[in-house]
C-alpha cells in the first residue's frame, strides 16, 4: 500500500535532516580530535591540574607566574611491593644535538657497566628539536627504548616577572668578576629547568625513580645489581657520589631567600623531619646562620621523583624562582637540590653510591676499597673525596653520623 504523498515527502526531509545532522557532528568530533593531536603535548598538560596540585597558591605565586602541573606521586608504599618487582624507572639525558658524541660515549659506558642487563629507557630532552641524525644514532646504542622531547617556553625561557634588562646586567657584573658561566644564559635556562621543571615533563609522567646522565662523562665500574630496586626496596629518596663545595660568588642570596621561606611558610616546613633527623648539618656549620656551600654534584644523580613532585618542594621552588636569584645571581640546580634535600628528608633516605665509579670535568669518585679493583678501572689516587677545600663528602659523613 502506497504512503500518502505528504507523508513521504516529511519521511525524506527527515531523513536529510539527520543525515544533515549525523555530517554536521562527526564534523565537530573530529576537529575536536584534530585540535588535541596537535596541540603541544607539555601545553597540553599545562592547561591542567588543580592548583595545590602545582604547590602554588596566592600566597607563593603572582598571578602571571607561569603554571605547570607536577605529576602525583606514583611510587607506592614499600610494603605494596615485593623485593624483586620491576620498578619504573629511567635515565633523563637533557642534551644538545651538537653534543651527540659525548652523550655517545657515556651511554656506550652506561650500557656496557649496568645498562644491558636491566633494560631501563632512556629520556633525551633538549631546548630544540631533535635531528634525525642524533634521534638514529642513539636509539641504535641500546636495545632499551628512547624517547625524545622538546621542551616548552614555559621550561626553557624567562619567565614573565623577570627584568631581563637588570638580568642582563647583572651577568656583565659577574662576567667581570670572573665568575664561571658569567654571561651566559642558556646555562641560567639549564640551572631554572633542573630544580623545577624536569620532573614535570610529561615523558616523565610514568615514571618513580630516575638517573641523570650528562655528555661526555665516564662510568668506571660494573654493577651487577639494580640501583633502582636497591633504591625502591631500601626506602632511599636521593642518592649520590660526589660532594662539592659551590662557587660562593653565584648564590650571594640563596641561603637568606631558604630563611625567607622557612619564615612565610611555617605551615610547609612543618611537614619537613626535626633538624636532628635531617641531613641539615651537610648544608650549614653553624644552626644555620649562613650556607656552607656543599652540595650534591647532580650532574650524577639517582633519585625519586616523588621528591620533586612533593607540594612542599614545588611550593619551595616556586618561591625560590619568584626572588629572581637564577637569572640575577647564577643559583645552580646542585645547591637547590642539594638544600631542598637536606631538609626535606631523613638521614636515613639518602644513599653514598661508593661502587659507581665516575668522572665529570677534572674531578672523580673512584672507590678506594680493594674490593673494587676487579670492578673498576680507574685510579684511587685520583678519588676525590676528601680533596681538602673542595670537597663536601667529609662533611656529609659527620652530618650523617650526629
Amino acid at each position: 500500500m502506497a504512503l500518502p504523498a505528504f507523508l513521504t515527502r516529511e519521511m525524506n526531509n527527515w531523513r536529510v535532516a539527520g543525515r544533515q545532522r549525523l555530517l554536521l557532528v562527526g564534523t565537530l568530533a573530529l576537529l575536536t580530535i584534530s585540535l588535541l593531536f596537535f596541540l603541544p603535548v607539555s601545553n597540553f598538560v599545562s592547561l591542567n591540574g588543580a592548583e595545590e596540585q602545582n604547590g602554588l597558591d596566592s600566597t607563593t605565586a603572582a598571578p602571571e607566574s607561569p603554571v605547570l602541573p607536577a605529576q602525583p606521586p606514583v611510587d607506592a608504599p614499600l610494603s605494596d611491593f615485593k623485593p624483586d618487582d620491576p620498578v619504573r624507572a629511567c635515565f633523563v639525558i637533557l642534551v644538545r644535538n651538537r653534543e651527540l658524541n659525548g652523550i655517545v660515549g657515556t651511554i656506550e659506558q652506561i650500557e656496557q657497566r649496568f645498562n644491558k642487563k636491566y633494560q631501563y629507557p632512556y629520556i633525551f630532552l633538549n631546548d630544540d628539536d631533535f635531528t634525525q641524525d642524533f634521534i638514529d644514532t642513539t636509539s641504535a646504542l641500546t636495545t632499551a627504548g628512547t624517547r625524545y622531547g622538546k621542551l616548552d617556553s614555559q621550561m626553557w625561557g624567562y619567565p614573565p616577572f623577570i627584568d631581563q634588562n637588570l638580568a642582563a646586567d647583572k651577568r656583565a657584573e659577574m662576567a667581570k668578576l670572573g665568575i664561571p658561566y658569567a654571561e651566559s644564559e642558556s646555562y641560567r635556562h639549564m640551572c631554572r629547568f633542573q630544580s623545577g621543571f624536569f620532573f614535570r615533563h610529561p615523558l616523565l609522567d610514568e615514571f618513580d625513580y630516575y638517573w641523570r646522565l650528562e655528555p661526555d662523562v665516564d662510568y668506571h665500574c660494573d654493577l651487577d645489581y639494580d640501583v633502582f630496586k636497591f633504591m625502591r626496596n631500601n626506602n632511599k629518596k636521593y642518592g649520590f657520589n660526589i660532594a662539592f663545595r659551590e662557587f660562593g660568588a653565584t648564590v650571594p642570596s640563596l641561603w637568606q631567600t631558604v630563611k625567607d621561606f622557612e619564615r612565610d611558610r611555617p605551615e610547609v616546613v612543618k611537614h619537613w623531619p626535626i633538624k636532628e633527623d635531617s641531613l641539615y648539618r651537610f648544608i650549614t656549620d653553624d644552626d644555620g646562620g649562613s650556607y656552607n656551600l656543599c652540595h650534591f654534584w647532580t650532574n650524577f644523580e639517582i633519585a625519586s621523583l616523588s621528591l620533586w613532585r612533593s607540594n612542599d618542594y614545588l611550593k619551595f621552588f616556586n618561591y625560590l624562582d619568584q626572588s629572581g636569584g637564577f637569572f640575577y645571581e647564577r643559583w645552580g640546580d646542585a645547591p637547590v637540590h642539594s638544600i631542598a634535600a637536606s631538609m626535606m628528608l631523613r638521614k636515613d633516605e639518602f644513599h653514598f653510591f661508593n661502587d659507581i665509579g665516575y668522572r665529570h670535568t677534572a674531578y672523580t669518585h673512584c672507590p678506594v676499597e680493594p674490593e673494587y679493583r676487579s670492578k673498576c678501572n680507574c685510579n684511587p689516587d685520583d678519588n676525590f673525596d676528601y680533596n681538602p677545600g673542595l670537597s663536601c663528602y667529609s662533611v656529609f659523613k659527620k652530618a650523617l653520623e650526629e
